[in-house]
């Protein structure tokens, strides 16, 4: 495949101060790079910007990957900063280390929000500007897509979800020549790793990551492999030579699957009869209470459907 010239382009990365987006950054800035960097500590990011050479080359803007107006304000900011956008990276992300017991529901909503949902509405505020270009999406998920650690649910569901959730978008805009990859690191000398082993639940799961299976990989032969995908437009990056058949097992009968079971035909017309509530009643409340609890109960059913005395 011909290599993507990254020269020139412009690239926007979420989550863009943290250890791997600051490394990426750095590395896509040498390759001629013009870069829009995207964090929610917006005085990071301008510090960020200014050390790789200013708004000529480098823009910055505070972004919140949880709201969908955030991030759409900020990219067409960085659009009309620049005139394009080329490949977009969504790099934000957030960890707990606690088990389902324990873990607060808030924390549990709040790395998915971050990590899947947040994936979803930098994509969907990106693709206007992508798909002119006929650029490139790339989502930052997790060897934790494939290998399901106990103590953090949230975080290798978001990243199962990221590594899924692409493989769908990437049928649907294959047709607007866009590529879609999912980026998918182990451990590395990050601020969230050494929040981790910060946190004595991280410490005692991962011993450090010192060795062993889960000892820790270079942030450099990272995002040597990290560039190296977005110029091969890859669907799916690897950061370590060992992890790729890992990567590669689940999906293994998948472009069988997409080339045979998703015409582009298909998936155009089911795109152009499909409606903004993508199918969904608009209702939102559910029947909360268990049945052995519904004795002598008001049960609401659902919106604009009156109550009733359970039995």
């Amino acid at each position: 495949m011909r290599r993507y010239d990254l020269t020139g382009r412009t690239v926007v990365i979420t989550g863009s101060t943290g250890g791997l987006g600051s490394a990426v950054a750095q590395a896509l800035r040498r390759r001629g790079v013009h870069l829009a960097l995207l964090d929610l500590d917006g005085t990071a990011a301008a510090a960020q910007a200014d050390a790789l050479g200013g708004s000529r080359v480098a823009w910055a803007a505070q972004a919140d990957v949880t709201d969908l107006d955030s991030v759409r304000l900020a990219i067409d900011r960085a659009a009309t900063h620049f005139g394009r956008i080329d490949v977009v990276i969504a790099n934000a992300g957030v960890s707990t280390v606690a088990p389902m017991a324990t873990l607060n529901p808030d924390a549990f909503e709040r790395v998915v929000d971050v990590n899947l949902t947040g994936v979803w509405r930098t994509f969907k505020a990106a693709l206007p500007h992508v798909e002119r270009q006929r650029g490139y999406l790339l989502a930052t998920s997790s060897m934790a897509a494939f290998v399901h650690s106990p103590l953090q649910a949230p975080y290798t569901a978001s990243k199962a979800g990221v590594w899924a959730m692409c493989n769908s978008i990437r049928l649907e805009v294959r047709h607007l020549g866009v590529g879609v990859g999912t980026l998918h690191p182990t451990f590395l000398k990050t601020p969230i790793m050494d929040a981790i082993h910060a946190d004595p639940a991280g410490r005692c799961l991962w011993g450090g990551n010192e060795r062993g299976l889960w000892r820790m990989c270079t942030v450099d032969k990272a995002v040597r492999s990290i560039v190296s995908g977005i110029e091969r437009r890859a669907q799916t990056i690897t950061t370590h030579r060992a992890h790729a058949i890992v990567a590669a097992a689940p999906g293994f009968f998948r472009p069988f699957v997409d080339r045979v079971g998703f015409t582009t035909r298909t998936i155009t017309e089911a795109s152009a009869a499909s409606s903004p509530s993508g199918g969904l009643p608009h209702t939102s409340s559910t029947v909360s209470c268990e049945p052995e609890e519904q004795e002598g109960k008001t049960v609401r059913l659902a919106e604009g459907e009156p109550a009733r005395r359970a039995p």
